[in-house]
């Protein structure tokens, strides 16, 4: 018999199908895995140890996903918990699942995977560490100013947890594959095929017609793996499955992970059915067992403001009015400041005209109205912020010429500036050698 992976969705937050994971659950799936958490978002979820979504839409998927796991009688496994996999976000899905469980009458065995690794046993291994291209400088003391630092739990770790007899696995950080492989693996299916597919269903329906409805089938065997989307009207093809080894992924053939690398030069896509495709080809090439390693720091404190520009000539020049702002802030700030100039920085995004590319934009457009978006950055808040207050008066009234009246511009808010707290950074893309998987990894069951 094949071993059978029901994946919900490819992250818990996004939500997905009902109906099609019901639909799933009555096809008697082996193992649920559901992806927790990514980098999309940036390193501020890392950095602070919260999670980016909503914990109310987390509970109310968790509640059906447990409800699902009980019905079909066999584990339920989330990895990357909370969005960043530190040991605060397991706990915190942990609390989530307390709290569930207690409102559903379930009693479980519940098992944490921990990722999150300390400076100090880091800084005692540090020929251990290799640095990955492009990879920040690191040196073995920069590790102390890391807020929280994670390896990328592999197939091995997540076994560990199912080897505990629990009913949930709750893991820290893990590559997006490894819930999806690790049982296959460990019942003796074909590796490049429990990989291949894996790299596959990690998004859930994204290889699919219907991307939005979350829920797969992935079976797999001795030779390859078959997925099959669950969502009425959903289907797979040949084109579909394989162009998602494209996806976060610099070679579309091979894929690295703890313990070595997959190559799918020579897999097969064959359509199974008017839905599902069946592939085979794919091989696992064992290496070293390393595990990558992913850090965020504070890199100073942020303060924004947001004025809007309507006059009909500014909005023309706004890059010129903005290019002539800043020139003047230099000047002024430096005979009101006691921060030496490159301790703080500020940036003007013109919100219509190149907000998101700056000085890369290569549209040209005439927009109405254009908003000018303040960003400080420095050291502390109160510097950050008092820095934005200097900086205020010139936003509402500079002149795009010395010899015009002062313009007014419009505040959409009072106070014009919004403290944004700390500014986080990734800080580490390295691996972590070991002698063997549990090594950087902490396991702990309760039965709640």
């Amino acid at each position: 018999m094949p071993t059978r992976i029901l994946i919900p969705s490819g992250v818990l937050g996004l939500g997905f199908d009902e109906d099609a994971l019901w639909r799933g659950v009555a096809m008697k799936p082996d193992l649920l895995a559901i992806d927790g958490g990514s980098t999309d978002s940036g390193p501020a979820s890392l950095g602070t140890g919260t999670s980016k979504y909503a914990r109310a839409a987390i509970k109310a998927e968790w509640r059906v996903l447990m409800k699902a796991r009980a019905e079909a009688g066999v584990p339920l496994v989330i990895g990357t918990c909370g969005t960043a996999g530190a040991d605060a976000h397991v706990d915190w899905m942990y609390d989530i699942t307390r709290e569930l469980a207690a409102e559903l009458g379930q009693s479980l065995k519940i098992a944490r995977l921990y990722s999150e690794q300390s400076p100090q046993s880091l800084q005692t291994r540090f020929d251990q560490i290799t640095p990955l291209d492009p990879a920040p400088a690191l040196a073995s003391e920069d590790l102390a100013d890391m807020a929280h630092i994670v390896a990328l739990a592999g197939a091995e770790q997540i076994q560990q947890a199912l080897n505990t007899g629990a009913d949930i696995v709750l893991a820290g950080r893990t590559t997006d594959t490894a819930i999806i492989a690790a049982l296959p693996l460990a019942r003796g299916e074909h590796p490049g095929a429990a990989w291949h597919g894996a790299k596959i269903g990690e998004c859930g329906a994204l290889c699919s017609s219907d991307p939005t409805s979350g829920v797969i089938q992935i079976d797999f065997d001795a030779e390859g793996f078959t997925v099959t989307p669950l969502a009425t009207d959903a289907k797979c093809t040949p084109h579909s499955v394989c162009a998602h080894m494209l996806y976060e992924n610099s070679d579309p053939f091979i894929l690295y992970e703890p313990g070595g690398h997959l190559d799918v030069t020579q897999a097969k896509y064959t359509a199974a059915s008017d839905t599902a495709v069946r592939v085979t080809g794919a091989e696992w090439h064992p290496g070293p067992y390393t595990v990558k390693l992913e850090a965020a720091r504070t890199a100073g404190y942020q303060t924004t403001l947001l004025a809007t520009l309507r006059n009909r000539r500014y909005v023309e020049y706004a890059r010129d009015w903005a290019d002539k702002l800043l020139a003047f802030l230099d000047t002024k700030l430096a005979a009101s400041l006691d921060l030496p100039r490159d301790a703080y920085t500020i940036d003007i995004r013109l919100i219509g005209i190149d907000s998101a590319l700056g000085h890369l934009e290569a549209r040209k457009g005439d927009p109405t109205e254009v908003g000018a978006f303040v960003i400080v950055t420095a050291p502390t808040q109160q510097d950050a912020t008092e820095i934005a207050k200097l900086i205020n008066p010139f936003l509402l009234h500079y002149p795009l010429t010395r010899d015009e009246e002062l313009p007014t511009f419009a505040f959409p808010y009072s106070p014009a500036h919004s403290e944004r707290g700390a500014l986080h950074e990734f800080a580490m893309n390295h691996v972590l050698h070991l002698d063997e998987p549990m090594q950087a990894f902490r396991l702990k069951t309760e039965e709640i």
